[in-house]
């Protein structure tokens, strides 16, 4: 392995001190090239070169204004050769790439595997790399979920709506007892509908496709307050279906920034707004009726008004904030923006690899654009894999339960007894803890690089919950009153954890960008049928207790167990085989980390 330094015609330079008049370039016994006296400081091409780490030293935390600021230190351009020479095929597209992608330094002592030796590989710091992610999630990940709060809100709030008096004021003579249903259900038919769009994240700027879809929710959501009868307000709920089914491609959209092991906590910050936002929504429907008492327009009008019209205002925030990729992020350093591009190279190496593992030209570094897009074969793909449509119906069974229990808990609430205040205050709690839990188990599953384990024991632990309100009717005399209530919480806790790591669980493993696209929407289409399915699960006729509906969610969460271990048994072998046709015995989902004597292992491995 040989190091050397290049200017920007190609030709070969050494390194030099920007001190000491007479210094010239050593050799070491390794063939690693060492500065010391003799040459100019301007042989040097400070403009595209980065900052070089001794072998024996750790890597220092580079600032961007250190590349090319002419303030001395070494400054080393660095290229790996195998040892026949460079092909041209082999090299990136992207000089400015080319520049920053170095080689490895082959060491006589063995150093400690970890990341951070990846990190120096690839000339940036771990420190720059976690400066880089935290700004994301500040400023990305953060701002997605407030957007994802709102769209929650806009959804679920008809259940407070209803108890706050649009059932009669909207219900028709003679009324039909099903219009309820009917509005819920239309939202869901329109938002299956048009699943597809989430492929569109890929294909439209999403600085451009953010706007326009939150502003198309906020305006339809704050229609809703002037309705006077049903058919207008389910024709309102198909459009607001359309409009957010748009925004549900953001786990897909999250897997441009963020590394694999990295993704199922970033999703559970964007999908832990759905259990807040129910909070949200039931303290805010306590205040505005407790305030709407003495006002002239109606508690349930200016709750949809208060509620929908915050989204257009967002609407014109997220065309300045949303980047298009992690290269156009305006919040970043233009160092920083390579970093973050470059931070997510080596995944696509794996993906790579894991198509074309037989041939030599799989281990070659491709440029963004020639790995960017979508492909109509690749997408398609998806609807034929196994693993995408098992991970489609564990969605499907989970969202029978997370889309209907926060729609229907102040009723069910109200049902148990509770003043309508009450029963807004009472679905509060259950959806605070649910949003701890959500950022709390997604981080652990990050932190283990495994998803079946947290899925398996939180839809028992759902299933559970379900089971106790299921058996809670009082003749029985089996569960009381106030166990009833608390039983929401473990039913509450389950079902969003589980919906999270699922979403994170197919992104992870779709081992390249069309195949996520594709496997994304599928689980979207299928899934989203689960609430179909269960807004019939509450009939009125079945109050207080809706046994019907706890029985049937009970048996969803223990069948999302069942298909999540079957699930976990398919990908061991996919990895088994994965290893036989590798000639290796790795056994570990290879995340950046490097196997002793210093070969990168390349293969891409099925996260459990």
């Amino acid at each position: 392995m040989a190091w050397h330094q290049r200017d920007e015609t190609g030709s070969e330079i050494v390194p030099s001190q920007s001190h000491g008049p007479n210094s010239s370039p050593q050799t070491s016994e390794s063939g690693q090239v060492t500065p010391s006296s003799g040459s100019s400081p301007n042989t040097v091409d400070r403009r595209h070169s980065l900052p070089f780490t001794p072998a024996d030293s750790k890597p220092r935390a580079v600032d961007s204004d250190d590349v090319g600021d002419g303030h001395g230190g070494e400054m080393y351009e660095l290229r790996e050769f195998d040892g026949a020479g460079t092909d041209a095929d082999e090299t990136d597209d992207d000089d400015e790439d080319s520049r920053m992608i170095g080689g490895r330094r082959r060491k006589r002592n063995a150093r400690r595997q970890s990341e951070s030796t990846v990190a120096s590989f690839q000339l940036y710091t771990p420190d720059e790399e976690r400066v880089i992610v935290r700004k994301f999630d500040r400023r990305l990940v953060v701002f997605l979920a407030f957007c994802y709060m709102l769209s929650f809100v806009d959804r679920s709030n008809i259940g407070n709506a209803r108890i706050a008096g649009l059932e009669e004021d909207l219900q028709s003579r003679p009324p039909r007892e099903d219009y309820f249903e009917w509005a819920l259900r239309a939202f869901y038919i329109a938002y299956i509908a048009f699943e597809w769009m989430s492929l569109l994240w890929r294909l439209v700027p999403a600085h451009i496709y953010v706007s326009l879809v939150v502003l198309s929710w906020g305006v339809v959501a704050s229609l809703q307050a002037v309705v006077t009868s049903y058919p207008l307000l389910i024709a309102l709920r198909v459009l607001l279906g359309i409009g957010e089914a748009g925004f549900t491609g953001v786990p897909f959209y999250l897997s441009f920034f963020f590394k694999r092991h990295e993704l199922a906590f970033r999703t559970a910050l964007f999908i832990s707004a759905a259990p807040l936002a129910s909070a949200f929504a039931g303290f805010l429907a306590w205040l505005i009726l407790w305030v709407g008492e003495n006002l002239p327009i109606a508690s349930w009008r200016l709750l949809f008004l208060l509620e929908g019209f915050p989204s257009i205002l967002v609407a014109t925030i997220a065309w300045s904030v949303i980047p298009d990729s992690p290269e156009t992020a305006a919040y970043l350093t233009p160092r920083e923006r390579k970093i973050a591009r470059l931070r997510l190279r080596q995944e696509k190496v794996q993906q790579h690899s894991h198509e074309q593992s037989s041939s030599s030209s799989s281990h070659k570094i491709k440029s963004p654009s020639s790995t960017s897009g979508l492909k109509a074969k690749d997408v398609l793909a998806a609807f034929k894999d196994p693993k995408a449509w098992l991970t489609a119906f564990m969605f499907f069974l989970a969202n029978m339960a997370y889309s209907t229990l926060p729609a229907f808990l102040p009723t069910i609430l109200q049902e148990m007894g509770h003043s309508e205040l009450q029963a807004e205050a009472l679905s509060v709690p259950p959806n605070i803890l649910a949003f701890v839990m959500v950022l709390l188990v997604a981080k652990m599953s990050d932190h283990m690089k495994s998803r079946s384990p947290f899925i398996i024991m939180y839809a028992l632990l759902s299933a559970s919950g379900y089971l106790l309100l299921a058996l809670a009717r009082p003749s029985e005399g089996i569960i009381s009153p106030g166990i009833r209530y608390f039983a929401v919480y473990p039913a509450a806790v389950g079902f969003f954890c589980v919906v999270v790591l699922i979403i994170a669980w197919s992104v992870n493993n779709q081992p390249d960008e069309s195949q996520r696209g594709g496997g994304f929407a599928l689980l979207q289409v299928i899934g989203q049928c689960g609430p179909l399915l269960g807004a019939q699960l509450y009939p009125d006729r079945d109050a207080p207790f809706f046994e019907t509906g706890m029985w049937t969610c009970a048996a969803a969460m223990f069948g999302v167990a069942m298909l999540a271990l079957v699930l976990r048994v398919y990908l061991a072998r996919l990895n088994r085989k994965l290893d036989e046709d590798e000639g290796t015995g790795a056994e570990e989902e290879v995340q950046g980390l490097v196997e002793p004597g210093g070969r990168v292992k390349r293969g891409f491995r099925y996260m459990l």
